[in-house]
């Protein structure tokens, strides 16, 4: 009879504890009394407390962190509902975003979803503290679009903690090498890289440079499709026409490595930029020197966003930028109901769409 008393207290120990965590008395991330205490308290032998903690900790209700204590496990945050949506993006206000927002927020808010909105400024660092927080708030799901995507992620490990909680997330826009298994939505970069060159070949023009971002996926996947295009048209890729830039970059270096190219001589018949954005960046300059677009250069652009219809209407590339935040939230909600991935409904390879505008021009 003395084991089956010494089991039930222990037992009676572990479910009391429980009830407390579940009920909220303690909290996530909240430190425990010490064995001594807890033996104190309920008037047990300190093995008997032991052997409850140690049922609570497999159930993954508690955690020990050598030298500092017992704590409640932060992965109880996320066991009921919050209805609540983690959205990381890395800007927030300019470019495409607005209306990428808008599209998830449209289908999460019909569905009885929040957003939780986080900006990173495509810093790593920020990132990785976005997550850091995310993970102590109380969130159903994430939607993350990453950061310098085409380096290695060095805060893997938060991403392993949000599948250690079981909070679903996928990616847009970019997806970090080491995570390629991960749910996520992109846009066949390289097949658009591909076809604004394409377009420019099929015009007559042979000297093309190109402006790529070197520290994301989309510059990786959008120089792709321009190599590709010129090897199709037979022509050499020349490493001296591509300007690669950095994120800290992109409102100095594309400019000023087109203007070395003018005062160099080097003759040019158009230029393939990563975006919109650095396309009027590159067109601001050339009228600067005097060269006209598209009669002297033709330039293309990426992402049809409102820069590509300002004072010149450039030749770009669709974005369906409300579009895929609709199609990310229809995806992280099927991941949060487990659907299965053979039968998602949601397209993960987005494909591109010329636009053309009036930046370029025939040179037959």
């Amino acid at each position: 009879m003395a084991g089956t008393e010494g089991n039930a207290k222990y037992y009676n120990l572990m479910m009391e504890l429980k009830e407390a965590i579940q009920a909220g008395r303690l909290s996530p991330g909240e430190k425990l009394h010490s064995e001594n205490q807890l033996a104190a308290e309920y008037g047990l032998s300190r093995h008997t407390v032991r052997k409850a903690l140690n049922l609570l900790a497999a159930d993954g209700y508690i955690y020990s962190e050598q030298g500092r204590g017992t704590f409640c496990s932060e992965r109880l945050r996320h066991m009921k509902r919050s209805h609540n949506i983690a959205v990381v993006i890395t800007y927030i206000t300019d470019y495409i975003f607005p209306r990428l927002i808008q599209g998830m927020d449209h289908v999460l808010s019909a569905n009885g979803y929040s957003i939780i909105l986080k900006s990173t400024g495509n810093s790593r660092k920020l990132e990785a503290r976005a997550l850091e927080d995310i993970l102590k708030k109380d969130v159903d799901g994430l939607i993350i679009e990453p950061s310098k995507s085409q380096l290695v992620c060095r805060h893997e490990h938060l991403y392993r903690m949000l599948d250690e909680y079981e909070i679903p997330y996928i990616f847009i826009q970019g997806i970090y090498e080491q995570m390629e298994d991960k749910p996520h939505i992109l846009m066949d970069d390289c097949r658009g890289g591909y076809l604004v060159t394409r377009h420019l070949l099929e015009l007559g023009h042979r000297r093309i440079a190109g402006v790529f971002k070197v520290d994301d996926f989309q510059g990786r996947e959008r120089h792709k499709g321009y190599v590709r295009a010129l090897q199709e048209a037979g022509l050499p890729y020349d490493p001296d026409l591509v300007i690669w830039f950095h994120t800290e970059d992109r409102k100095t270096k594309p400019a000023m490595a087109v203007e070395k190219f003018i005062s160099r001589r080097v003759p040019l018949d158009a230029v393939v930029c990563y975006n919109d954005q650095i396309a009027m960046g590159v067109y601001h300059k050339l009228r600067e020197l005097g060269i006209r677009i598209p009669e002297d250069i033709s330039l293309t652009g990426y992402d049809n966003s409102l820069y590509a219809r300002g004072e010149i209407k450039l030749t770009t590339i669709a974005h369906p930028q409300e579009k895929l935040g609709e199609m990310a939230a229809e995806l992280l909600l099927e991941q949060i109901r487990h659907v299965p991935e053979g039968e998602s409904r949601v397209k993960r390879l987005i494909e591109p769409e010329l636009i053309p505008g009036n930046s370029c021009r025939s040179r037959l």
